[in-house]
């Protein structure tokens, strides 16, 4: 499944710039806080870990796995300094369906393809406190919304309350449902029918 490359976004205050193998070297430092990384997993990235872990998401998922991966790094305006990335991940949904009434027959027919993101958003520690998580991933979700993703949804670790925050900024509804110990968050439809 092959969808929309991702372009280069500008907000207000931000660049996000579409992800390539070279930003490692200036997003090591950035994400090289152990803090970081208390609600993401895992530690920071040397230089060249992170240079091949760019590299593969870069490279994309194999074709069968019907999705496709979008990262950019999030960059001041102002100065061009590096502050952390969004990514979506975007695959096909699962089917709706439509019933019409008895009187008609009471047939179910499938709705129409759709497809789902899951977003997340970095900002490095020297960055946070800024807005610039909730800048970006507004920027990523109008960008979604504009290339015909309408269903979003971010997953957040329950004690992670600056990034519940964003999520509820830009327009995510927290959900009953958990996905490997973390939050759902989702846009509601008529959130996503709006834009």
């Amino acid at each position: 499944m092959y969808g929309p490359i991702a372009d280069t976004i500008r907000t207000q205050r931000l660049v996000l710039e579409p992800l390539a193998v070279h930003h490692a070297d200036e997003m090591a430092p950035v994400l090289d806080d152990p803090r970081l990384h208390r609600y993401i997993g895992g530690e920071p990235l040397t230089r060249e870990e992170l240079r091949a872990r760019y590299a593969h998401l870069v490279a994309g998922p194999a074709p069968y796995h019907q999705e496709y991966w979008l990262n950019w790094i999030v960059r001041r305006a102002r100065d061009g300094q590096a502050v952390g990335y969004v990514q979506a991940t975007v695959a096909p949904a699962p089917p709706g369906f439509a019933v019409t009434p008895a009187a008609a027959g009471s047939t179910v027919t499938p709705g129409p393809p759709r497809l789902v993101a899951s977003v997340a958003w970095v900002v490095g520690m020297p960055y946070q406190g800024f807005g610039f998580a909730t800048e970006a991933a507004r920027a990523l979700l109008d960008w979604l919304g504009a290339h015909g993703v309408r269903d979003v949804v971010a997953t957040v670790h329950p004690g992670n309350l600056a990034s519940a925050a964003v999520a509820s900024r830009i327009g995510l509804r927290r959900t009953g449902e958990t996905r490997d110990e973390e939050v759902v968050w989702r846009l509601p439809r008529d959130a996503a029918a709006a834009e």
